[in-house]
């Protein structure tokens, strides 16, 4: 059976005992296209992984070790990796500050993102006070609201704006990336006035599938979908207690 690119890189890269050379970096020629999604899902829980383990004093680290505390195969990361370029000395590891850097770079998680917030209730307004936001570098600097009671209203120096403000506002203040915690009666008609205003990504907090064109992005995160999940591997004891 041929090898593809892909499993010769990862084979080079796994030899022990090789003197290896400084790795190269990135690949220059890499197109967002080119890269499945899932490979971009996990590279954040990589970077926050090589975040604590700089944190923890560690300079170097081995591809099998970092995926024992991501739950992942030492290939699986390897095989990530070399879709932008080569990050690791064969036989050495990876620099954890260089692997780091280099994947915070890829992700363009080395400046600060202006972020709109859209909803106002009690899920906006936590996710507006939640300090991993802007520790992370995503700041809200734009908030919306559909609610003619709650427009005007000043949350910490930031004023809630009419959803038909929107497109002025977010032009603007330069705003790509919008979190959307609205109703779910309103999340469609929400994500078209985002996307009208020229928003290119969307995090979704609304319980419901919203449709996007093709050059926008979305996550949809929906707490109650992900316990739904999860209670069906949970024991059930009320048989015991009928008994």
């Amino acid at each position: 059976m041929e090898r593809s690119i892909t499993d010769s890189l990862v084979d080079d890269f796994s030899s022990e005992g090789s003197t290896g050379t400084a790795p190269t970096g990135r690949r220059s020629g890499v197109t967002q296209n080119g890269i499945p999604d899932i490979v971009i899902r996990r590279l954040p829980l990589y970077a926050r992984s090589l975040s604590y383990l700089s944190g923890e004093g560690i300079e170097t680290v081995s591809s099998s070790d970092l995926g024992l505390r991501l739950g992942v195969s030492a290939a699986q990361i390897r095989r990530d990796l070399s879709y932008f370029g080569e990050f690791g000395k064969q036989g050495k590891g990876y620099n954890v500050a260089y692997l780091l850097a280099e994947i915070n770079n890829i992700l363009q998680l080395d400046r600060d993102w202006p972020v709109a917030l859209v909803g106002l209730g009690h899920l906006g307004r936590a996710l507006l006070h939640y300090e991993g936001l802007s520790e992370q570098g995503f700041r809200i600097q734009a908030l919306f609201d559909h609610n003619p009671s709650k427009v005007g209203q000043v949350i910490d120096d930031l004023e809630i704006y009419s959803m038909h403000d929107l497109p002025g506002v977010l032009s603007k203040a330069g705003i790509k990336i919008a979190i959307m915690a609205v109703p779910a009666s309103g999340a469609q008609a929400a994500t078209d006035a985002l996307v009208a205003g020229g928003i290119e990504a969307i995090l979704n907090y609304a319980p419901i599938i919203v449709q996007v064109p093709a050059h926008v992005r979305i996550r949809h995160i929906d707490p109650i979908v992900a316990l739904q999940t999860m209670t069906y591997y949970v024991h059930d004891d009320r048989h015991l207690h009928n008994k």
